[in-house]
């Protein structure tokens, strides 16, 4: 077998090929973000860009670039359509991993007799965020759903330093490496983050995590088949 065969033949396994695939487009997305940056502190000086939303747009139209201001905003809106639905999606299947564990009720994890997909939990999650949308500006949307993105990675950073100790024996498909130097870097990087956050976004955030905090020690905690109670 060549090496070339080798390579495809391990690229065919999930559990080697998600890391790198997750990886590279987090290196890749970077390299382009701080190329773009660059670009655009050459074009204008940086503090002009505070009165605007769209940067890339902005610059381009102060160019006198009219017609790629409107193809970059067509295309920024296309990107933010599909991040919304990978959020939507996975927002649904987050209740549905819940549900089967026993944290949230069954009727999340029911499945589509047809399409075997959690459609109630999709339902629910997509009238929660039509109406947020609606009703909510979108920079304090925005800052809700950083303010939890941070939290979850400082949580998962957090959890793998606590895991590494417990369960040093569990299989682990991919392996952090230098423990616990990068989970502390990343709890570290994403507090700053949420630091540099207005403080009505972290008083949302506290009532919100109240909220759920709630319905996990009425309900979830005693129903959890992880613990051992069901």
């Amino acid at each position: 077998m060549t090496p070339l065969q080798q390579l495809l033949k391990r690229l065919k396994i999930p559990k080697k090929t998600f890391p790198i695939a997750i990886l590279g487009s987090l290196l890749i997305s970077s390299i382009l973000y701080i190329a773009v940056s660059g670009v655009l502190d050459g074009v204008l000086p940086y503090y002009v860009f505070k009165q605007t939303a769209a940067p890339v747009a902005f610059a381009l139209n102060q160019l006198g670039i009219h017609w790629a201001d409107i193809v970059i905003s067509i295309g920024a809106l296309c990107g933010i359509t599909s991040v919304l639905l990978v959020s939507f999606f996975g927002q649904s299947r987050v209740f549905f991993a819940m549900s089967r564990d026993g944290l949230l009720p069954e009727f999340f994890s029911r499945l589509h007799k047809d399409f075997r997909t959690p459609t109630n939990g999709t339902i629910i999650v997509g009238i929660f965020a039509s109406v947020l949308a609606a009703f909510l500006p979108i920079t304090e949307l925005a800052e809700l759903v950083n303010i939890g993105t941070l939290a979850a990675f400082i949580i998962v950073s957090a959890a793998i330093i606590i895991l590494r100790k417990q369960k040093p024996e569990l299989k682990r498909p991919f392996k952090t490496p230098l423990v616990p130097v990068i989970p502390i870097l990343a709890i570290v990087s994403c507090f700053f983050l949420v630091t540099q956050l207005p403080s009505i976004t972290h008083i949302r955030f506290i009532l919100w995590l109240i909220i759920g905090l709630f319905i996990y020690y009425f309900y979830g905690r005693k129903n959890s088949l992880l613990s051992g109670n069901k």
